[in-house]
């Protein structure tokens, strides 16, 4: 019999933080760093001056992916310069525009981090399966795979359409991130060749389900992988390997995205549908990052 799950979340400080995630949504701290803000991107610019500064881009890319549209963050900025000394408000065409210029990054400091990789979907759409099946409407989905770590930070991000390789895109981000990385939690689906000899090329340890039918004949990590896996069993492999903190790194965060911000997008034009859905993850490093 498995034993009773026992909740030991502090929920004091749990409600704290879902309060302070409320107070981050609405608050504008863009006022305090304008001026200064301003006068820097417009240092060596040619052309007609910036007027809005990154910050207050940045407040309204939050407010939009909490599925706001354009033209109400406009009016939550109008509502908030009555109170704040009459800023001047951007219009919803150009947070349209400078959103969607918005380079999300998801830098991290942290050395010889645990991380793990994994893929989840999210809709194009949100008609939902019925006009899929009734009217024949083949609109798709997105697929996003991620780099996370073990205390719950994203580390990279890639998007793409259904048919994107996930397998690929986990090597790509390996590369990317191989000076950051000592080992690697991934599923049974990355349990090819082409990964373990990339794990040990960048000296990253691939702590990688291994499949059931796997074959442990041959030379290379991978058959060294699939001969420690069967000696030792699925339950002492999961234990001595850490494979729990997958859960941590990836699903853990999906769950929270989707959750916080949707897993639907509104965007149109594919290389907007792309850049919302990494700007769901974005938005939630934010989220992270204050509480």
């Amino acid at each position: 019999m498995k034993k009773k799950y026992e909740d030991k979340r502090n929920w004091k400080e749990y409600n704290k933080k879902l309060v302070k995630r409320g107070e981050f949504y609405i608050n504008p701290q863009f006022l305090e760093t304008w001026l200064q803000e301003v006068k820097t991107m417009n240092q060596r610019k040619e052309g007609y001056p910036y007027l809005y500064p990154e910050s207050l881009i940045q407040f309204a890319a939050v407010l939009h992916i909490k599925s706001f549209d354009y033209r109400a963050v406009e009016g939550i900025l109008h509502g908030l310069a009555k109170h704040f000394n009459q800023f001047p408000v951007i219009s919803y065409s150009q947070i349209c525009r400078r959103t969607n210029q918005l380079d999300p990054l998801f830098a991290t400091e942290a050395e010889n981090i645990i991380a793990g990789v994994d893929g989840s979907g999210m809709k194009v759409s949100n008609r939902g399966d019925w006009m899929r099946h009734k009217w024949q409407v083949k609109k798709g989905w997105v697929k996003i795979v991620i780099l996370g770590d073990t205390t719950g930070k994203i580390v990279d991000v890639r998007v793409g359409n259904e048919n994107l390789d996930e397998r690929k895109a986990a090597r790509g981000m390996m590369r990317r991130n191989k000076k950051r990385i000592k080992k690697l939690l991934a599923d049974g689906l990355h349990d090819c060749e082409a990964t373990f000899n990339l794990c040990e090329a960048l000296d990253i340890e691939p702590v990688i389900k291994i499949r059931k039918n796997a074959s442990s004949q041959g030379i290379g990590p991978r058959p060294r992988a699939v001969q420690i896996y069967k000696e030792k069993g699925h339950e002492n492999w999961c234990k001595e390997k850490e494979y729990g903190l997958r859960w941590i790194c990836t699903e853990g965060i999906f769950s929270a995205v989707k959750r916080i911000f949707g897993e639907c997008l509104h965007a149109t034009k594919k290389r907007n549908i792309y850049h919302e859905a990494k700007l769901k993850f974005w938005a939630y490093q934010k989220v992270q990052n204050i509480c």
